[in-house]
């Protein structure tokens, strides 16, 4: 089941987050990334500014959640993520499909490492496509990619 996260999840999220972002922490030797350095005031601050969704197994557990806010006529989408256990059941597609329909009428933006193959087709399946890379440093480059949605032509 996916809704919408309260206050209350965001702790449980954030557990979630650093477990999974470990296998993209992987791909680069080292645990020095964005995502599992994020506090809890960090997420909170996401919260207030836009909206979270959360996936839960029968039990209550949270296995996955996507996060996105919208500035300007286009909605960023980030730390979409799946618990290590329920991997490749198409649970991320799920997700994003349900944050997508919070805003039909967007465009919508996300990005995520280029050795982040898995990513990348996941989201190229889903329509978006890409528009910007961008080197970081010597070992990370993103790749920006894009999806517009209904009645909204690509900026």
């Amino acid at each position: 089941m996916i809704s919408k996260a309260g206050i209350e999840d965001l702790q449980e999220i954030l557990q979630l987050q650093y477990l999974a972002y470990q296998s993209e922490a992987a791909l680069f030797g080292g645990k020095d990334i964005p995502p599992l350095k994020q506090t809890l005031d960090e997420v909170m601050e996401e919260y207030h500014k836009g909206i979270i969704l959360k996936m839960v197994d029968v039990g209550g557990k949270i296995i996955g959640s996507v996060r996105a806010w919208e500035t300007e006529g286009t909605v960023y989408v980030g730390k979409l993520m799946v618990h290590p256990e329920y991997r490749r059941r198409g649970y991320g597609a799920k997700l994003l499909r349900e944050i997508e329909k919070h805003f039909p009428q967007g465009r919508f933006e996300l990005f995520t490492s280029t050795r982040s193959n898995d990513n990348i087709r996941l989201y190229q399946r889903m329509g978006y496509q890409e528009f910007d890379r961008r080197r970081v440093d010597n070992q990370l480059e993103l790749v920006y990619m894009e999806k517009t949605g209904k009645g909204k032509r690509k900026l």
